[in-house]
């Protein structure tokens, strides 16, 4: 099993996203089948596969269990307690119990540790960019915030062709690697005594085309929607934010011209092993989304990577 840390799983160690304890956490992973349970078909002992945080066929809307698995039973036990499942993943564990649907086969040379960043990060970024907001060729777009996740949304909008793409982050040790896949433009918001907002409003005769939060502060959600262009702006929230926290706006925001949100739930878009095919044809490369690679014993200094920025 390989996992990768995402900023969701922090978000439940934290405390601000609820969810039932205690808990295996992770979701973005690789593994390879060890066996298979009565009745399965399509993956056998030796296949590699890809956890999609959506499964296949899967309704959120009535087949939404928390912590469990989706029969509704939790697999995993510790001194006699049962312990709840992640998403249905749970892969900061060298075995983990997962549904049919909840695998997808991948190809068999394909390197774990760089896939397993299909599984999530990879794919919820460039997927947003290419799939939900469906970015056009020669448009503007702006990004806050440049963890893997915004960068994959970076390389998502260089892949459609974007003419602009404006990368923000307070940390600027991100900005080589921004330019490196392809943000032609990377700004600091402390370095601006205006609301961002109308800084790229300014940058941009009247604000961009599309833009996308990955971040998951209501602040940043906020300067998302309002530098869009207020006739045919397009943003996507892809940030987590607090589970108690709400988001005000004014309403009109939604109905000035093709003025619209969207909360990306890419995976369900993207077919894994059509990514997986593209990487391993070279069409793209994840080593700039790697930054550490560690043995499972130091997870905790995983963590210290991430809250660093230097994730």
């Amino acid at each position: 099993m390989v996992a990768g840390i995402c900023s969701t799983d922090d978000q439940v160690v934290s405390g601000t996203t609820v969810t039932p304890i205690p808990v295996i956490l992770s979701h973005e992973a690789t593994g390879i089948v060890e066996s298979a349970g009565e009745g399965v078909t399509t993956v056998k002992p030796g296949d590699k596969v890809i956890p999609p945080l959506i499964p296949h066929n899967y309704c959120l809307k009535n087949d939404n269990p928390r912590g469990t698995l989706q029969d509704g039973t939790r697999r995993f036990t510790c001194r006699v307690k049962s312990i709840h499942h992640f998403v249905g993943i749970s892969s900061f564990s060298q075995y983990a119990v997962v549904d049919e649907n909840a695998v997808a086969k991948t190809d068999a040379a394909s390197p774990l540790e760089k896939v397993c960043l299909i599984g999530c990060g990879f794919s919820t970024g460039y997927g947003s960019a290419v799939k939900v907001a469906k970015v056009t060729p020669g448009s503007t777009c702006a990004v806050f915030g440049l963890g893997g996740v915004g960068l994959s949304v970076v390389m998502g909008c260089k892949s459609a062709g974007v003419a602009r793409i404006i990368a923000m982050d307070i940390n600027k040790d991100k900005f080589a690697k921004a330019k490196e896949l392809g943000a032609t433009e990377c700004i600091n918001p402390q370095d601006y005594k205006k609301p961002i907002q109308e800084v790229l409003k300014e940058m941009t005769d009247g604000g961009v085309d599309f833009s996308f939060e990955v971040i998951g502060r209501l602040d940043t959600m906020m300067a998302s929607l309002l530098c869009c262009h207020e006739t045919c702006g397009t943003s996507v929230i892809l940030g987590v934010p607090p589970d108690s926290q709400n988001l005000s706006m004014n309403p009109m925001l939604l109905l000035t011209g093709c003025f619209r949100a969207k909360f990306s739930l890419t995976l369900k878009f993207l077919p894994f092993y059509k990514l997986v095919a593209d990487f391993m044809a070279k069409k793209f490369s994840l080593d700039a989304l790697i930054t550490n690679v560690l043995p499972f014993e130091k997870i905790n200094e995983g963590f210290d990577l991430l809250h660093s920025g230097k994730r």
